[in-house]
């Protein structure tokens, strides 16, 4: 999942290219290779994004941080999971019933700022690798982050990850729930949520329960 920033002019653009680029490269190393990448492979990825950033910024007469950027993807491969941030973008999962956070947003110096993919002379890109013993996870943008996570204590708000998972958990369908994510799409959307925030507000949830 990417988030354009607010404040760059092409930023959606900027995360639907980071979307589809380090897409692309994983499946395609998952379907050539029995294990996970490493830090070097994913590494060269993140540099081949914001090559093609720079490029299609020279291509516009633009610089390529009005492309910028945040990013939070999740890789699982048998037991073991990868864990991908760039920015205030967060992850979090449910392991043995319990709420804990893999990826915390990561906010710059100064208040309202984050890190981004076009980030200069380097992006700041974190990488975690787990045992995978999870049953469920949400991605998220920072528009969620002050309903989803409780910063005193750096945990997740189970009250809102319990009840947003529960139908997840009991769909007996699979792949994309469309009826559910209409419903959270309204829910994002309802005067209660937006009262409280007025960020982008993407929502990614998982569940293999």
């Amino acid at each position: 999942m990417s988030d354009g920033a607010g404040s760059a002019s092409h930023g959606g653009q900027g995360a639907s290219l980071v979307c589809r680029c380090l897409t692309a490269s994983i499946r395609t190393w998952l379907t050539e290779h029995e294990t996970l990448p490493s830090d070097e492979q994913v590494m060269g990825w993140v540099d081949e994004v914001r090559d093609r950033l720079a490029t299609v910024a020279v291509k516009r007469s633009l610089a390529r941080r009005q492309f910028a950027a945040t990013l939070v993807m999740l890789v699982v491969k048998d037991d073991q999971l990868l864990s991908l941030q760039i920015g205030d973008s967060a992850l979090v999962a449910r392991r043995a019933g319990v709420w804990e956070a893999i990826c915390w947003p990561e906010n710059g110096e100064f208040a309202s700022t984050t890190f981004f993919v076009t980030d200069d002379p380097e992006v700041r890109l974190r990488i975690n690798r787990l045992p995978f013993e999870h049953d469920a996870f949400a991605l998220f943008s920072d528009g969620i982050e002050n309903l989803a996570l409780d910063h005193l204590a750096r945990q997740p708000h189970v009250r809102f990850f319990d009840p947003m998972i529960k139908p997840i958990d009991q769909s007996s369908e699979t792949g994309k729930l469309t009826k559910l994510s209409l419903a959270l799409g309204r829910y994002l959307d309802s005067p209660a949520i937006c009262e409280r925030t007025d960020d982008d507000k993407t929502l990614i949830l998982l569940s293999i329960a």
